[in-house]
Parts: C-alpha cells; structure tokens; sequence
C-alpha cells in the first residue's frame, strides 16, 4: 500500500533521538528551548512554544488572546476540527467563513462581506483562524487589512505549512498575524512523532503561552504574588495545561529541521510532476498562488464531474483496492454531527461541501518514488474511464 503521507526518519534523527534518551533529561530538559529557536528562527519570528500538539497549541494560543465566553471565533470550515474545537474549549460561539473554490483556503471575498455584516449586527469575531490549507498560505496580507478595520485577532492555523512562503517571508514569521501555529504529526511536513509549536512576535503572548502549556505554573518571580521562598519556590498563577513537549519529541524535531528544505523542495517536485501527468485527466488539480510556496503537505485533487459521471466514491475504492492509501481532506466541519446540533446545517457554506463531495488526496511524501508515483497515476486514469 502506497500511503498518502509518511514520516521519513534518517539514521540522524534516530542518533538524536537515542543521545537524548542517554541524556539527563527525557523531558523539561534543554532540546525543548533549543527546538523552539530552530523553528522560530527559520519561521523569522522572535519566539516559539513548542507543545504537544497543533491541537494544544490553538487552545494556548485561544487562551493568550483572551479568548472567552460570550466571544466569537471564526475559521474555515475546510479543516480539521480542532480548528474550531479550540474556540468551544475557551467557551466562545463559533462560525465559519466558506471557502475560495480555486485556493480552497478563507475567500477574502466571503469573509468581508459576512464581517459587514456582523458589524451591524455586533457579532464581530474576536478571534479570526486562517488555514492554510495543504500546505499553501492564505492572502495573508488582506486578512491582515480586514483585521485593522474590524478589530479582531489572527492565529494562523499553518498545522500544513511548516516550509512554506508567503511574500518572500517563511509562514510563521508572524508578519500579519499574532500567532502561527504548526503541526508535527507524522505526515506533516516534518515531524516530532506528536507535537505542535506556536510562534508569536509578541512577548506578552509568548509568556502567557509558556504559562498555560504547563499548568499555569511558574517559577519566574515576575509573575508570582509575592517573594519567592526558596530555589524549589513555585506558584499556580493561572488554570493552565499539561500540554508539553518532551525533550525526545524536541530532539527528533531539531534534527528534521535540518532537512526541511530538501523536505519542501521533494514535495513540490512530485507535485509539479503530478500536474503534468494528470493533465488531460478528468479532475481539477490544484491551484498555486503566485508569490506563495506551498509547503506541499497534500496533493487535493477533485473528481471533475463535467467530464466524467465516475463518482468520487467509485474512484476512491478503485485506488484502496489498487494499493494507494488515498484520503479525503476535509469533511466540513459544520456537517459534523457536534456542529450539526449547535445549528448549523448542510448548505451553510456550500463551496466548502461542493468541494468536499469532490475531494480526493493523493499520496505525497518526500521519499515517494517516481514508479509510485505513476502506479497511483495509472490507476487513477483507470477509475475514471
């Protein structure tokens, strides 16, 4: 079976890995500063908090910005759901703004007009979650703009996009936003088995994050009520998490680090060629913005049903059954049956479900092989005659 995503592990990173497992410290030790300062500073940011997952540190980052009852957040319905469960956790009302049906990203278009609108009404959001969906930037600079006419606050969900550039400057540099936040999960661009990192160019956020990933505890006289009473002196300051990463995960990920590059550029060479041989192919293939480098995390086809009346679900089986390890990228999240009962229903955000009921991912991965890449090819152009 040709997966659709798959970590590539080096004999360096294992030599990493088993170093810090002889070391002193398994967690809370010094791989996770470290980590955190490899991926800021090849983000361009000024700070970095590494977690144990994207999923925590959208919650983290929530909850530095405030984030809370009576608040609105608001997101793409293209994702995964923690993309919206981090708003629910801090108790908010959520929302969704459709889709761009070329990008597959936030449209621009969508989100200014319903911000018009919540004007009128006074449901702006406080909090606005742009995602970068397979690994290509949203227009970034716009989302900023429509931010510092209507006031709210921008975390990028960039779980795809470790990599990846927007306008000359790495995602994550932060430079229209208040915070990034990436993904580590094994088929991610690259990987700490589990974990997740939020970048920010802000110090108070950057505190406020380190607070709440580790149970609102600390040792930093600065924040404690009153003088400390010894070396082992520590204070409960706020309700936080025990949402860390631990120094094997920070370990594996500094020695990814130095591979992401060749990483990024494997994918946009598989992605490049699955452009030419899918040309020609019943199905639309996905658009690259000018002045964005996608990071590539997927390759989203969709079955392109004016040329063909082969349904996505016969294509699909034809591949699993051929031995390609295909996905779907996402199920809207307001179609699920948690959103469903807090009022949203099907035919909300209709680009979003109309490219849904289209969508296939095929396999992408670094170390994918040109004979995988036409098996999946050759067996796709099958299904669909």
């Amino acid at each position: 079976m040709i997966p659709y995503g798959r970590q590539d592990i080096s004999k360096e990173d294992i030599a990493e890995v088993v170093e810090t497992l002889q070391s002193d410290f398994l967690t809370q030790g010094p791989k996770i500063p470290a980590f955190e300062k490899i991926v800021s500073d090849y983000c361009g940011a000024r700070y970095g908090v590494s977690v144990n997952s994207a999923t925590s540190a959208l919650h983290i980052a929530c909850m530095a910005l405030d984030l809370g009852k009576g608040d609105w957040l608001w997101t793409s319905p293209n994702s995964y759901v923690a993309s919206a469960n981090c708003g629910i956790y801090c108790g908010a009302n959520i929302d969704f703004v459709d889709i761009d049906p070329l990008t597959y990203n936030l449209s621009i278009e969508a989100l200014e007009k319903k911000l018009i609108q919540a004007k009128q009404e006074r449901k702006l959001p406080k909090i606005l979650i742009p995602v970068h969906f397979a690994g290509q930037s949203c227009d970034m600079q716009k989302v900023h703009a429509l931010s510092q006419e209507y006031g709210f606050k921008i975390i990028e969900d960039a779980s795809h996009a470790i990599g990846g550039s927007y306008m000359k400057n790495k995602i994550g540099s932060c430079e229209y936003s208040d915070i990034a936040v990436f993904s580590f999960h094994p088929v991610k661009i690259i990987t700490t088995a589990e974990g997740g990192c939020a970048t920010t160019n802000d110090e108070n956020i950057f505190e406020r994050m380190q607070l709440f990933r580790s149970h609102g505890v600390t040792r930093d006289p600065k924040f404690m009520t009153k003088e400390t009473e010894g070396m082992w002196y520590y204070q409960q300051v706020a309700l936080g998490f025990n949402y860390r990463m631990t120094d094997l995960q920070a370990a594996l990920g500094i020695s990814q680090m130095r591979r992401i590059d060749e990483f990024v550029e494997k994918r946009n060479i598989l992605k490049d060629r699955y452009d030419y041989l899918l040309d020609g192919l019943s199905v639309i293939r996905p658009y690259q913005a000018e002045s964005i480098q996608s990071a590539m995390h997927l390759y989203p086809i969709q079955i392109d049903t004016s040329r063909t009346k082969v349904s996505r679900y016969e294509v699909f089986d034809a591949l699993v059954h051929g031995g390609i390890g295909v996905n779907v990228h996402y199920i809207p999240i307001h179609t699920q049956p948690y959103y469903l009962q807090k009022g949203f229903e099907y035919g909300d955000f209709p680009i979003s479900e109309t490219y849904y009921s289209k969508a296939i991912s095929l396999p992408l991965f670094p170390q994918m092989s040109f004979e995988e890449q036409d098996k999946v090819v050759t067996i796709l152009s099958k299904a669909l005659k």
